[in-house]
């Protein structure tokens, strides 16, 4: 309790290191939540698949490696929380959230488009990892669960970093930045999806 006090004498914002830690939980909780989900695949698991993979070893390789880059993320808000007391935390932490916010909410926009777009016989995707596939359940698997994740991901970091920064222009200048920066991807990731110009991997 003393150290929250602290945190929160250190930042100026009263609660703030309470709410952090809060925020910091849920995010890895939730982290923890999908990289369970990956790490199942890698296992050997085969529940919920919507086809066959053109290799079994290269598709649980590929989850083995997602898994563990989402258990480095679940990690990461709580193994970082010491670092918000110190000035230099203040700075490049905020920047971190920044990068982790545009890339999950841009991700999640991106494929939930082109997944609506399939559903819908607008848009066919080149899925040439599967042998055979169901691509309306896969669609509908990426658009009601893979993405929504990768929204919910983005927000909690946007609001682990506003919940540590000043009223005022520091939030505006933050929350602005990240409102351009994934409208543009959003856009770029796009016209590179619809053919328009070349590759935009996301």
């Amino acid at each position: 309790m003393a150290v929250v006090e602290q945190e929160a004498q250190v930042t100026g914002l009263p609660g703030a290191a309470a709410k952090r830690v809060r925020i910091s939980i849920v995010l890895g909780a939730w982290g923890l939540f999908y990289t369970c989900y990956r790490a199942y695949y890698a296992l050997g698991g085969t529940v919920g698949m919507f086809g066959t993979p053109a290799s079994y070893q290269q598709w649980r390789m590929v989850n083995a490696f997602g898994a563990g880059i989402l258990l480095v993320a679940a990690v990461l808000p709580v193994a970082t929380l010491p670092l918000w007391r110190r000035s230099h935390g203040r700075l490049v932490l905020p920047a971190i959230c920044w990068a982790v916010t545009v890339g999950c909410v841009m991700h999640a926009l991106i494929n939930g488009i082109q997944r609506a777009l399939s559903l819908a016989g607008v848009m066919q995707l080149d899925l040439p990892f599967w042998k055979t596939i169901d691509h309306r359940t896969a669609d509908l698997q990426d658009l009601l669960f893979n993405e929504p994740w990768f929204l919910v991901e983005g927000l909690l970091w946007a609001w682990l970093a506003l919940s540590s920064l000043s009223p005022g222009t520091a939030r505006r200048r933050w929350l602005i930045s990240a409102g351009v920066a994934i409208a543009v991807l959003t856009v770029v990731g796009m016209l590179s999806a619809t053919g328009v110009i070349g590759t935009f991997i996301v």
